[in-house]
């Protein structure tokens, strides 16, 4: 038998099973993300998955309206944070601190650079009714689709 379990280099896992968890976790295509898409579908709006917004971006949005420039995220109550559901963990806690508040912190940035380069930004929790969110993306896109048909643009 080998000695007590050590993270690969670069890993923050304080544990086995907790680097297994963690390498589990996805990215894209959890399930609030699907409910939504397949509600907004349902509405009749066609939209892209997981792409950049702006040229040279490295963010993506979940849902993306390119012609209407509106960005939808799903965030995930854990990783950005959620003020009613987020609870710290115990272990590594200083690590942890640092991870999700920089996830917050980059939330901010996505969402100002997008906003200044016209495009709307619609955030959602992991939590939310994925009906009402459908809701709301639909209004959204709605109006910008006629604000495009008026000609008065987003900037």
């Amino acid at each position: 038998m080998s000695g007590p379990w050590e993270a690969p280099e670069g890993s923050w896992a304080s544990s086995a099973a907790n680097r297994r968890s963690m390498r589990g976790n996805r990215s894209r295509d959890t399930k609030p993300e699907i409910a939504l898409r397949r509600l907004v579908h349902a509405a009749g709006l066609r939209y892209r998955v997981a792409a950049k917004p702006l040229p040279g971006m490295r963010r993506t949005a979940d849902l993306l309206f390119g012609p209407t420039r509106v960005a939808v995220f799903v965030d995930g109550c854990f990783w950005h944070g959620c003020p009613d559901h987020f609870v710290p963990p115990k272990t590594n806690p200083d690590y942890w601190e640092s991870k999700i508040g920089g996830n917050t912190q980059r939330d901010r940035d996505t969402d100002a650079r997008l906003a200044e380069a016209g495009w709307l930004v619609l955030r959602f929790w992991e939590h939310q009714d994925p009906a009402e969110c459908a809701k709301t993306v639909a209004k959204a896109v709605s109006a910008r689709k006629s604000e495009l048909a008026r000609g008065c643009g987003f900037e």
